[in-house]
């Protein structure tokens, strides 16, 4: 079949490094297959001149699989987190998500000339870390020379987040001493899920309960945070290059959006959904791979350092409203 023949060695490659990754995964403290698949073909894609056969297969994996990838991992978001935070709380976390983003979209155009990278890191940092952008980077990554920004923002999102695992929850215990306020920062601040826990379970069981809660809440907001950034920055851009304005959603995000909320809905079997989730994870993995083949050292080393910079200030704007809100409360 043409199309088996023309993409199958640049998947084959993909899985290939996507495979490595998952074996490695348990043995490199601080780093999951997601962002070890990227590396991995960072350096692969740099040390071997890789054939021009593999390219398609190469394009496939990191368009289509990603946007796969993205419908599965709906199967991880349920609305029902919502309700165990009490109304006045899921505000402050609505409120914390809805600046992070509007600032993401003001610092990138004012300072970094509305770069992709930086509106990836900021939407990673406002909900979920890495499957927050993958999830809006097919609407914001429209060609290839700008598919690089994804991994970029991926590694520099994870950096920040094992990072501040560590070190985040020991600076806030010295000044604030109510477990369910210092779990609640933490769930409304921390960039990944696995960062949330970590970071919980290293103070008390109510910490990491009450930041786990809040994490869910965040994560929960994803659908609703890629449809408002994705309006946002669209509309900014259409008016910057002087052309009419229309907004348009991809399918794959509309049948994840429906996802989402069917997985609220309907209870499916546990079982069920730990195989969805995997597949989802595993497509996201190989199309991470995909993505780092075509990143070069330079590009990666100065788009990182840029991004590190902006990703920084946003989380501490995230830090600094998560702790107001709960101080004056």
């Amino acid at each position: 079949m043409p199309f088996i023949k023309e993409k199958a060695l640049g998947i084959l490659l993909s899985v290939a490094l996507a495979a490595v990754a998952f074996l490695l995964e348990d043995y490199v403290p601080g780093f999951n297959a997601v962002i070890l698949a990227f590396l991995l073909a960072v350096v692969v894609g740099n040390i071997i001149k890789l054939p021009a056969s593999t390219k398609p297969g190469i394009k496939f994996s990191s368009s289509f699989l990603l946007e796969t990838a993205i419908i599965f991992l709906a199967f991880s978001i349920n609305f029902k987190s919502i309700a165990a935070m009490g109304w006045l709380k899921f505000l402050f976390i609505v409120i914390i998500v809805v600046f992070v983003l509007l600032a993401t979209i003001f610092i990138a155009k004012k300072f970094y000339k509305g770069n992709i990278t930086t509106l990836l890191v900021g939407f990673g940092t406002a909900i979920c870390g890495s499957s927050a952008i993958a999830a809006v980077a097919p609407v914001l990554v429209k060609n290839e020379k700008d598919k690089a920004s994804i991994g970029v923002s991926i590694a520099v999102v994870n950096l920040l987040g094992s990072v501040a695992m560590v070190v985040l929850p020991f600076v806030l215990a010295i000044f604030i001493k109510n477990e369910f306020d210092l779990g609640f920062i933490l769930g409304g601040s921390l960039q990944s899920v696995g960062n949330v826990a970590g970071a919980g379970k290293a103070i008390s069981e109510t910490v990491f309960e009450t930041a786990l809660t809040v994490k869910l809440a965040r994560v929960a907001l994803l659908s609703p945070a890629v449809i408002l950034f994705s309006f946002i920055v669209n509309k900014q851009e259409s008016e910057n290059e002087g052309k009419k304005f229309s907004f348009k959603l991809p399918t794959f995000l509309w049948i994840f959006i429906a996802i989402t909320i069917l997985n609220s809905l309907i209870n499916l079997p546990p079982d069920i959904l730990k195989v969805l989730k995997q597949v989802g994870e595993i497509l996201l993995t190989v199309a991470m791979a995909a993505i780092g083949l075509g990143v070069s050292f330079k590009n990666l080393w100065q788009s990182g350092k840029s991004a590190i910079g902006f990703g920084l200030i946003i989380f501490l704007l995230q830090i600094a409203l998560a702790l107001l809100l709960v101080l004056s409360f």
